[in-house]
C-alpha cells in the first residue's frame, strides 16, 4: 500500500509541476512512475 501511496504523489506532484503537459504525455509518465512503483515493490519487499 505504501508504494501506491508513493506512486500518487509522484503522479500528482508531476501534473501540478507540470500542468502544461498534455494528455499523451500524462499518460506516459503515469506508466513511467508505475514501472518504477513496481520495480521498488520488487526490490524493497514492502
Amino acid at each position: 500500500m505504501n508504494i501506491f501511496v508513493i506512486w500518487l504523489v509522484m503522479v500528482i506532484a508531476w501534473n501540478y509541476g507540470y500542468p502544461q503537459a498534455s494528455p499523451l504525455e500524462d499518460v506516459i509518465v503515469a506508466v513511467i512512475l508505475s514501472l518504477l512503483a513496481t520495480f521498488l515493490k520488487k526490490n524493497l519487499k514492502i
